[in-house]
């Protein structure tokens, strides 16, 4: 099992490579046109509503106390999960 700091870094490590491939997302979608482009920006919006989500679940499995951590991590596993799959059906219809 991860330490707090172990896991936090992993988190860390996934929200920047999702940050940057959120932005290339938000390119392409700025190189559609019409309705398309309709759904990618809301798509990419999706997206970044859920990284924000998520960096917030990482602030307060920082702030959370040793003995606490582990029960953070719980909400926090479902809301990683949640921008994971997102970020996967994004790649798939951005494709």
């Amino acid at each position: 099992m991860k330490t707090k700091n172990e896991y936090i870094e992993s988190l860390a490590g996934e929200l920047k490579e999702w940050s940057a491939q959120i932005d290339l997302l938000s390119a392409k979608a700025k190189e559609t046109a019409g309705m398309a482009r309709l759904k990618y920006v809301q798509e990419v919006n999706s997206l970044r509503s859920s990284q924000r989500a998520a960096t917030q679940k990482m602030l307060d499995l920082e702030n959370a106390s040793d003995d606490a951590w582990e029960q953070v991590k719980v909400t926090s596993d479902k809301v990683w999960q949640d921008l994971r799959s997102g970020m996967a059906s994004a790649a798939a219809k951005f494709q």
